[in-house]
């Protein structure tokens, strides 16, 4: 005879535990993943001046930064390999040199003649002023409401941030600051053809790397940039390896698409600006450095400016579908 159990069936472990397991929301994977990319924002400034005392030069940083993310998404890369080769040369030629070589050169020069708070204020927070000069001379218009009032606002702290070293002047400084506007510019070119490129983060991260790799490698090969990593320190090598490699040229583009695809744009973009602050907070324990007035005066007006800056119309809000940036 066959017995039969008619009770309650019991469940699986591993299915009892899947159940009772708490599971994070979109909304809540998306903030967590937009908090560790504005950390890696804060750390990509912070290395920058970091960088003048380490024994590594620019093009070793540069070399590991466009490098490892190419190592890691080979595969990837690969298989969109069609759609990069498809874009048209002056959108790659914009991607390259805005977020490329040129940008990475001028950052890392700019921040070891100034201080992680200028790294941390003037390349990002000036990227909204850029990008809408490049919009007017494109013909798109004026802008209008509360973009006008965060661009202002962006142009008064980066004014007070620089102000003290005007009287008495301040040549290193001003040098400085001059070259992360320069560099920050690029930045905007940057976002400009990205815009104009129909790939996916992984794709337009490749579209940056290989080229960028190819320059550097070239120009440390025929000698016109020095370079150290044969004698480097590990600790610094495993730092350049870890912040720029798999943090800003893998982790940031990725993790900041989810974030704007799981909170929106507009809410993304206001928790993103919070970035020069935490580069100013983790400046102090960090590198020593001690905010100043102007420092304590122009970040929070620049923070403040680019969160204005990147708010939408309501009523373009409504009707269009939030555009997600493929930042590398």
């Amino acid at each position: 005879m066959v017995t039969t159990h008619t009770g309650p069936a019991t469940a699986p472990p591993q299915a009892a535990r899947a159940a009772v397991r708490p599971r994070l929301s979109p909304q809540a994977k998306g903030a967590v993943a937009l908090a560790v990319t504005v950390l890696i924002w804060a750390a990509f400034a912070l290395s920058a001046r970091a960088l003048s005392s380490s024994s590594l030069l620019p093009a070793d940083a540069a070399l590991l930064r466009f490098g490892v993310p190419l190592l890691v998404l080979a595969p990837a890369l690969w298989r969109r390999r069609r759609q990069m080769a498809a874009v048209r040369p002056a959108t790659a030629l914009k991607i390259a040199c805005g977020a490329g070589v040129p940008f990475f050169l001028a950052a890392m020069y700019g921040g070891s003649l100034t201080s992680a708070a200028f790294v941390g204020s003037i390349v990002p927070g000036m990227v909204p002023l850029f990008v809408s000069a490049l919009m007017i001379a494109a013909g798109k218009g004026l802008p209008r409401g509360t973009q006008a009032a965060g661009l202002g606002l962006i142009a008064v702290g980066v004014v007070a941030l620089v102000w003290r070293h005007v009287v008495p002047l301040n040549t290193q400084v001003l040098a400085g600051a001059g070259i992360l506007l320069v560099a920050s510019g690029l930045w905007a070119l940057y976002t400009v053809g990205l815009k104009e490129v129909d790939l996916d983060p992984v794709g337009s991260i490749g579209l940056l790397c290989l080229p960028s790799f190819a320059v550097m490698a070239l120009l440390v090969l025929t000698g016109v940039l020095p370079t150290g990593l044969a004698s480097a320190a590990g600790s610094d090598i495993a730092l350049f390896l870890v912040v720029q490699g798999l943090g800003v040229g893998l982790c940031a583009g990725l993790l900041y698409a989810f974030a704007i695809r799981s909170l929106g744009a507009e809410r993304s973009s206001a928790v993103g600006s919070l970035s020069p602050v935490a580069v100013v907070l983790l400046a102090i324990p960090l590198l020593g450095e001690e905010p100043t007035a102007a420092v304590l005066v122009g970040v929070p007006l620049i923070t403040a400016g680019v969160a204005l800056a990147n708010r939408r119309p309501r009523t373009t809000a409504r009707n269009q579908q939030p555009e997600v940036p493929d930042h590398a």
